[in-house]
């Protein structure tokens, strides 16, 4: 690797925003690493950061917590800004004003990493995509690497990466709008698909939308973009790929080649220079889901774009059982089932999770509100659910209301509370009634279909919770 400490050595920077996923974190140790003289800065008190600062016990590092001061960003050379913060905040501007450098772990990543970048973008599935690449590339090229949006610092990896080294990242929106003011894009992309979410803090779907596509705008000629051709609006971006386009799509989807078609007789290739070549049959697909199946497929057509060889991927295929908090199996008591899917934080995510399963489902659903549409998730917890528990949350009494007018229409005159219980303010009392309202065969699923602010951290600690109780039970 290039020796960084060129760069860093002695630099006085500032890292903006801690954190408790590991971001500001895996920041913050890799400057100290490079032997920068780093200060943290974040709003949050020290109580609200215990985790991450008992992680940074004994390291050289100033902190101001529960504020931001103008005379650190004036001072400092370099800002590290955590991706959630808007471009237009006033201290990066004292910073830039003083003539700061201004990144993001991610762009400092792009900037030193030597080895190629395989980014996996979408709003959903690319936990599970990105998880199932890396696995792919791992089967080939062991020392492969993957970070990104997984809770996993990109930059602490960067020791580990030689010319050679494959690095697959999951990036988030809020990642992609900084590479994008870059101008970053990795060599190889992927794109799931595109819809609602983040509308508390985008405008409009077109400004979320935009900022997926940072993920292949900036590639060049030699990248490759691989797009899902049944999503319209994401298979219309192939007219503005600099690279070359390689799609996943249904089988008879009749989409463009090269393409990687899925459906129920498995994962098949089509190229134009070669016979159809049978990837993995349906039945040899570990994982469960026909959400999933897509990403096998977009996983499947990355991986060949790449290099992996077809036999890597069937294995991978025929093992992978996924992630956790997606679609998660916890644990089986009393013949019930129970599923920790808390990654589900959009209407859509919890859609796909509830036609997931054959079994009679309880569904624990709701929490804080990001502006979506809940209309399509309370048709299908009505059509498909056997009861559904309900958290507090801002999103709850939309959500709520969206299942009783669907109840009402299905049911005339049936009381709602067959379906409904809650709204619970205690996420124990919540996980205690979906199990007494549960019978053997049956499936309790936490697939919120929401936010998780108000009552958990964040939606891994919602999962962590839910396994905890579970397990309790």
């Amino acid at each position: 690797m290039t020796d960084t400490r060129i760069h860093l050595h002695g630099t006085r920077a500032l890292v903006m925003g801690l954190g408790v996923h590991g971001g500001g974190l895996g920041v913050a140790r890799f400057l100290v690493a490079q032997g920068a003289d780093v200060t943290v800065t974040d709003l949050r008190d020290a109580e609200a950061l215990r985790s991450s600062l008992d992680a940074m016990a004994g390291l050289p590092v100033r902190y101001v917590l529960g504020e931001h001061r103008e005379e650190d960003f004036a001072s400092a050379q370099l800002i590290i800004k955590n991706p959630g913060v808007p471009a237009s905040s006033r201290f990066l501007q004292i910073g830039r004003e003083h003539g700061a450098q201004i990144e993001t772990e991610m762009t400092l990543f792009f900037r030193l990493c030597q080895g190629p970048i395989l980014g996996i973008t979408g709003t959903k599935g690319k936990t599970t995509t990105t998880s199932l690449v890396a696995a792919m590339l791992r089967a080939q090229i062991p020392e492969t690497v993957v970070a990104g949006n997984l809770r996993i610092s990109a930059l602490e990896q960067l020791p580990k990466i030689g010319p050679g080294t494959p690095v697959v990242l999951e990036l988030s929106s809020f990642a992609l709008e900084n590479l994008g003011e870059a101008g970053l894009s990795p060599q190889l992309a992927c794109v799931t698909n595109l819809s609602p979410d983040h509308l508390d803090r985008y405008a409009t779907m077109e400004s979320y939308g935009e900022a997926k596509r940072q993920v292949f705008l900036h590639q060049g000629a030699a990248g490759t973009v691989v797009l899902n051709a049944a999503d319209p609006v994401v298979a219309a971006w192939a007219a503005d790929a600099p690279g070359a386009v390689v799609w996943f799509a249904p089988e008879g989807a009749g989409a463009a080649l090269p393409h990687m078609a899925y459906g129920p007789s498995g994962l098949w290739w089509h190229a134009a220079d070669a016979a159809p070549l049978q990837i993995c049959p349906l039945d040899e697909v570990a994982i469960i889901g026909a959400h999933n199946l897509a990403n096998a497929a977009a996983a499947s057509a990355l991986a060949l774009a790449f290099g992996v060889r077809p036999e890597h991927i069937r294995a991978v295929l025929a093992s992978f059982t996924g992630v956790e908090h997606r679609l998660e199996h916890v644990r089986d008591l009393g013949g019930v089932r129970y599923i920790n899917d808390t990654a589900a934080t959009v209407p859509e995510a919890a859609v796909a999770a509830l036609r997931s399963f054959a079994q009679p489902i309880v569904q624990i659903c709701g929490g804080s509100d990001k502006r979506l549409d809940l209309g399509g998730l309370a048709r299908e917890i009505v059509a498909r659910a056997k009861a559904v528990v309900l958290l507090e949350g801002t999103a709850t009494p939309k959500l709520l209301a969206a299942i009783e007018a669907e109840w009402q229409q299905a049911h005339p005159g049936r009381p709602l509370a067959d379906l409904v219980s809650g709204p619970h303010a205690s996420f124990a009392e919540a996980v205690a009634a979906a199990h007494a309202l549960a019978a053997p065969g049956d499936v309790v699923l936490l697939s919120p279909g929401c936010a998780s602010f108000g009552m958990f951290r964040n939606e891994f600690h919602r999962g962590e919770e839910f396994r905890r109780l579970v397990h309790e039970l």
